[in-house]
């Protein structure tokens, strides 16, 4: 059976419409782009042309009951083939005249995954809401005897620290760099390797009313964060950042910084991990005139046992730095004590998770070795959780900084004095008339 159909596309997704050259196919962009609507598009004319089996992806399975199985359902109506491709809704399946079958799944039932054979192409729809480890187990089940594979993955973009962004463009953590999203922007469409690249706004969006743009536009004076997303279409720091004098320079000119200080102050701080969380070292040193401070040094690992760590950490026991660490961990404190480590626990106590947070932003500049990847990777973009209503949650994160807790405890001996504290003591220093 043939059957033939007309359908007025965006100019902007016309190539995308017909390219099939890439096994990947990265979509990304604003609010209002008819990105999904195009995929949908796309793989209907796919499936309509070749036999093929179709797996339609999202974290939660439910949720494609009001998005994607509703999307092919609208987009069949309007070209006016629902004569010939039927739409079954329990369990949510879309089977064509030819044989093809399209079958949606959520990753939140990872088990409904393990029967599913010969699929050849995927759709990973909102695709920064699927884990990575997601991402991986799906593209083990994109194969097929003698069809080409394709997956296509459509997403809003969110914080550079999701796993999209640091797959497909750059991952600072493991020194890996695949295409700067810059480049993206400008460029709208880019192919490195066997991905597809498209970028789209609304503004691409012809049939979008203005009023929708104008909405869009709001944003930004009433939340930037979500501008970025919705209107512009980037990636970026998602939420506020909680550190923002951090900055990153090369070892050599820290060290010297470090030589120049009168006085400097010595610290360090260690945060206990194990099997999901990281024994974290950090070394700092303070330049309390500028109320600089100073991350030269750093050790970051995980799922080693306490004789291990002290091994790698022997220069400590050497040197007889005196290490603060996790008061929370008092056996692991006395192991390292017996061995030989000058190591003492920090203070903690209810509310000091948001006063440690308080003295370490009323540091002036916060300067981290390019050295220690895993400080710059957790602090660098390091932003407030918030609670249901939107509220910034000052002494929790958007991920667990364990760098941050190192240095929490690595000066927890050390006050940083405030703005007013600082008024007070410039005002003492100064001659009695002038004070007046």
């Amino acid at each position: 059976m043939t059957t033939t159909a007309t359908k007025e596309i965006n100019p902007r997704f016309e190539d995308y419409l017909f390219d099939w050259n890439q096994t990947y196919q990265f979509l990304v962009g604003g609010y209002g782009s008819s990105k999904s609507y195009n995929t949908g598009l796309k793989v209907i004319k796919k499936l309509l042309e070749e036999k093929r089996k179709m797996l339609i992806v999202r974290e939660v399975y439910d949720t494609h009951r009001d998005s994607t199985f509703s999307l092919l359902q609208d987009i069949v109506e309007e070209l006016g083939l629902s004569d010939y491709i039927r739409f079954i809704n329990s369990p949510m399946q879309v089977r064509f005249p030819n044989g093809s079958k399209i079958i949606f799944k959520g990753m939140d039932k990872p088990e409904k995954l393990k029967s599913i054979n010969n699929v050849s192409l995927i759709w990973i729809e909102e695709a920064s809401e699927v884990k990575y480890a997601g991402f991986k187990e799906l593209t083990g089940r994109l194969r097929h005897p003698y069809l080409k594979l394709h997956m296509i993955l459509s997403t809003n973009p969110v914080g550079q620290d999701n796993w999209t962004y640091r797959h497909f463009f750059k991952d600072e953590l493991n020194k890996r760099f695949v295409l700067d999203d810059q480049e993206l922007y400008e460029k709208k469409t880019v192919i490195v390797g066997d991905t597809y690249y498209h970028y789209s706004t609304a503004d691409d969006n012809l049939f979008l009313p203005k009023s929708y743009i104008r909405q869009l536009e709001d944003m930004k004076e009433y939340d930037p964060d979500l501008y970025r997303i919705a209107r512009l279409g980037h990636f970026g720091i998602n939420g506020k950042r909680v550190l923002p004098q951090f900055e990153v320079e090369p070892h050599q000119k820290v060290m010297r910084s470090i030589l120049d200080i009168d006085n400097p102050i010595k610290k360090v701080g260690m945060d206990f991990g194990f099997v999901d969380s990281y024994n974290a070292v950090l070394r700092m040193a303070i330049d309390p005139k500028k109320l600089y401070l100073y991350i030269y040094w750093e050790y970051y690992d995980r799922d080693k046992t306490d004789d291990v760590t002290v091994e790698d950490l022997k220069e400590f026991k050497e040197s007889q730095e005196r290490i603060k660490a996790d008061a929370a961990e008092p056996k692991t404190i006395r192991y390292f004590r017996n061995q030989g480590f000058d190591m003492v626990g920090a203070h903690k106590y209810k509310g000091s998770r948001l006063q440690y947070t308080k003295k370490v932003k009323r540091f002036r500049k916060i300067i981290c070795s390019d050295r220690c990847t895993n400080t710059i990777f957790e602090l660098k973009d390091l932003t407030y959780a918030v609670d249901k209503q939107g509220n910034i949650v000052e002494d929790e994160f958007k991920i667990d900084p364990h760098t941050f807790s190192a240095i929490w405890y690595g000066l927890d001996d050390y006050d940083v004095a405030d703005l007013k504290e600082q008024a007070k003591e410039k005002a003492k220093t100064r001659p009695r008339r002038e004070r007046r």
